[in-house]
């Protein structure tokens, strides 16, 4: 990374982050005793809950790189639990469910270890293979088609593309690695954020025209521009302290960031409404479900990912 990142930089970029945090609460605070008649209630536990998933996920980064391997793997788990509990299962599938489970802590031990090759091919191929002749043993071929297709899917959403959140840590072959790899991530994931975020306030204040109305009714074009617009400009501010990217390259980040992370949100939008529920899950007060929290970095992350690789490793 060009001897850029060091962990005094992320140790201020990470006191930079708890410092909004803290401004956000207290103005929610402040609004709350200025204007008692209004309910704060929805954006106090939005922010408590940022609270708890910003401590959680730097405390992993900053203790070893194991430590957030783990915390990684741990968001996948509840990731595909999540996904699990809202399909329709057979009774003869739940032995291929341990089999499927089982291969999220195998994924990340390919991270751990630096195995890229069978990192990169140990779901889509292994697992793609494996599920289906285990569900044929059971001799059961009613719905076959629907459980192979609806597992691979989910292992692939919430295990192999969030897997990538694991790589990133162990990217770098030479110099301060576990430094490096707390760069990309962060990098990633304020990117990430930033894009919800910003799509939201944008959707909010211009345009009412949706994008897609079926799937995402409070998704509009306004959103969309603006998100991706200021997450491209934001990309290449955050690049020289956070990774080794240049500022074109930087700018190609933001708008793969900006517009995969739209994707990724209205994918899991879609698998909801397919559903008919509202939220994945209530893990996550003022936020919903794993999934609903992490719906956009299944999109941004392999695709940020592999773009890093390709051209700096």
């Amino acid at each position: 990374m060009n001897g850029i990142t060091s962990l005094s930089v992320i140790h201020a970029y990470m006191f930079g982050i708890l410092a909004l945090l803290t401004l956000a609460t207290t103005t929610v605070l402040v609004l709350k005793q200025l204007k008692p008649g209004k309910n704060f209630t929805e954006p106090l536990l939005r922010i408590r809950t940022w609270w708890l998933i910003i401590l959680l996920l730097f405390g992993a980064l900053l203790l070893s790189r194991g430590s957030a391997i783990v915390f990684f793997g741990l968001i996948s788990y509840l990731g595909f639990k999540e996904f699990i509990t809202l399909i329709p299962t057979r009774q003869a599938d739940h032995r291929v469910l341990v089999w499927a489970y089982c291969a999220i802590p195998v994924q990340y031990f390919w991270a751990y270890i630096e195995w890229y090759g069978m990192f990169i091919i140990y779901i889509p191929i292994f697992m793609f293979l494996l599920l289906p002749v285990r569900m044929l043993l059971r001799g059961q071929t009613e719905g076959f088609l629907k459980t192979a297709g609806t597992l691979q899917w989910g292992l692939m959403t919430t295990v192999l593309s969030l897997s990538h959140l694991a790589y990133l840590l162990v990217l770098p072959d030479d110099g301060p690695a576990e430094q490096m790899g707390v760069g990309l991530v962060l990098y990633l994931i304020s990117l990430t954020e930033i894009n919800d975020v910003t799509q939201y306030l944008w959707g909010k204040s211009c345009g009412h025209r949706k994008v897609v109305p079926e799937v995402s009714p409070n998704k509009t074009w306004a959103g969309l521009a603006g998100g991706v617009a200021t997450t491209t400009l934001l990309a290449p501010l955050l690049a020289p302290m956070l990774t080794p990217l240049s500022v074109f390259h930087a700018l190609l980040v933001g708008s793969l960031i900006g517009l995969s992370g739209f994707f990724g949100d209205i994918c899991i939008s879609a698998v909801k409404r397919d559903i008919g529920i509202k939220d994945t899950g209530t893990l996550l007060p003022g936020h919903g479900g794993i999934l609903d929290r992490v719906d956009s970095l299944t999109f941004t992350a392999p695709l940020f990912f592999h773009f890093v690789h390709y051209f700096y490793f």
